[in-house]
């Protein structure tokens, strides 16, 4: 009895050992393999961090190319703002100036017309031009139109026809009437070439050409303005507006 009880508390002493050796390699697997899925964890986060920093500076740089754009459009809607308000200015001025001339008593010259030329009564030819300015001062612009066409045809050799051409073709486009405007703008730089206005007459044509959408017409003023007048404030834009097209 004594042999066997000492057999079995030796065969238990012997087992302790081996059964906690079992014991700690469990645990330790057990901690290997969560070990392993956090950093699997941490590796996806890791991933997840990079893609959204790749992202982000790709949303950087398209924002950087929207502003760079936007900031060249505004520079060009700045240019034409700019050369919209010098011609506004320059028109007031030259139709004041005018209307100063205007006020003082026309000199009446004694011309002997031809035997074929209608004699022209140079007061009424004053009186005329002045009504027809009256009108687009007054923004009537469908009646300056029509005063100015009748000016032009009343006075072929006036000296005040050619600011007919320009002021009516002007009057044309503020009524609309952008085909009509055109060719007058056509006929008043074609016809008075070195005239201070001429290049912004053709600069109106061009656009009363494109709003009827006269692209081919539009393009080959352009050219003839750009290479007309290069350094003038519409020549200079005219050719930009080549290289954009």
């Amino acid at each position: 009895m004594r042999v066997w009880l000492r057999a079995l508390l030796l065969t238990a002493a012997l087992a302790s050992p081996a059964r906690a050796g079992m014991f700690d390699d469990d645990e330790a697997r057990r901690r290997i393999e969560a070990l392993k899925g956090e950093s699997a964890e941490l590796a996806k986060r890791v991933d997840t961090i990079n893609r959204n920093q790749i992202d982000f500076a790709n949303q950087v740089e398209a924002v950087k190319a929207d502003i760079a754009k936007l900031r060249g459009q505004i520079e060009v809607l700045t240019y034409e703002l700019e050369a919209a308000q010098k011609r506004q200015k320059d028109f007031y001025v030259d139709l004041d100036g005018r209307l100063r001339k205007l006020e003082a008593p026309p000199v009446e010259a004694k011309v002997e017309p031809k035997a074929e030329t209608p004699k022209v009564d140079p007061a009424q030819e004053t009186r005329d031009y002045e009504a027809a300015l009256a009108g687009l001062k007054a923004a009537k612009f469908k009646e300056a139109a029509a005063s100015f066409l009748a000016f032009i045809k009343a006075y072929p050799n006036s000296s005040l026809t050619p600011s007919a051409h320009y002021w009516g073709a002007y009057a044309h486009a503020q009524a609309k009437d952008h085909a009509a405007a055109a060719e007058l703008f056509g006929k008043f730089a074609a016809g008075w070439p070195n005239d201070d206005r001429a290049p912004a007459a053709l600069e109106s044509r061009v656009a009363s050409l494109e709003a009827i959408k006269d692209w081919k017409g539009a393009r080959t003023t352009l050219e003839q303005l750009a290479e007309k007048y290069p350094n003038s404030e519409a020549g200079k834009k005219a050719k930009l507006k080549l290289k954009k097209k």
